[in-house]
């Protein structure tokens, strides 16, 4: 198969099943665990907005033009607590409508151990699949994306906000008690969330009854050692699938982390 690669898509079942993306057309990967398998890349790029060819991929998969001009691609999308709406300074207003002010959750995971992310109600489970995490529990429900990067900042002056993708996958993590840590940082927050709630009036809802959500991934033959595949360097990337776990494909020669080459016009194919 040929074209343009695209992030795994990912569905939750017993273990999770994975399946690669290029120009829209699905291959499932958990069938070629074992298999040699062979990414290509042809040396074109492709923007994932406008489809034009570009000679630079930015924010994972842009043309510099559209980098540039989308609201998608703005510094808030990574740290969301500094969004400008109300500043009138929004680069498309109409989509951050959309977006921005949807529900989001504030929730606790365990990746290369335990941290706190956000993400959109629609993106549940898929966030915390694309983070490889083990466990996962919703603490907050919020009315808006940066209400939910607030809290966020909060939380993560007591945990990390970020995962170590080597650690991540050599698949090594013991499970935690996310329910007893949920409590011992909002006690931490207690005081900075109480003035939150009172300037967001009904735009804050603790999440006191959700249960941890266990994932599983199809990797039966964990890497003791990472080593990092790419396209740039390396246009073939071929070997043994071993597993695969978060945006990463897990050959016997290196992990290729599909989301990053996304953009990137790839042939497919498998002995």
């Amino acid at each position: 198969m040929h074209g343009r690669l695209e992030k795994m898509v990912a569905h939750n079942a017993d273990s999770v099943r994975y399946e690669l993306v290029l120009n829209g057309d699905v291959i499932a990967l958990n069938p070629m665990l074992g298999k040699a398998i062979t990414l290509e890349h042809t040396g074109r790029l492709v923007c994932g907005h406008c489809r034009q060819f570009m000679k630079k991929s930015f924010n994972q998969g842009y043309c510099y033009p559209c980098f540039a001009r989308l609201a998608q691609c703005d510094m808030c999308m990574m740290k969301p607590e500094t969004c400008h709406y109300d500043a009138g300074t929004c680069r498309e207003p109409i989509w951050a409508e959309s977006f921005c002010f949807q529900p989001h959750f504030v929730y606790l995971a365990n990746t290369s151990g335990l941290k706190v992310g956000i993400t959109r109600y629609t993106q549940i489970p898929t966030r915390w699949i694309d983070q490889g995490a083990i466990q996962a529990l919703p603490i907050f429900k919020v009315n808006s994306r940066r209400l939910s990067g607030q809290i966020e900042v909060l939380i993560a002056s007591h945990v990390s906000d970020k995962t170590q993708w080597q650690r991540m996958l050599k698949h090594q993590i013991e499970p935690v008690d996310l329910i007893a840590q949920r409590d011992r940082l909002i006690k931490l927050c207690e005081e900075e969330l109480a003035i939150l709630v009172q300037q967001n009036p009904g735009g804050i809802e603790f999440l006191s009854r959700e249960n941890v959500v266990d994932l599983h991934y199809p990797i039966p033959a964990p890497p003791l050692k990472v080593t990092a595949l790419n396209f740039d360097k390396t246009p073939s990337v071929s070997g043994i699938l071993l597993g695969i776990k978060g945006q990463y494909l897990i050959f016997d020669r290196g992990v290729l982390n599909v989301r990053k080459f996304s953009g990137y016009e790839i042939n497919f194919s498998t002995i």
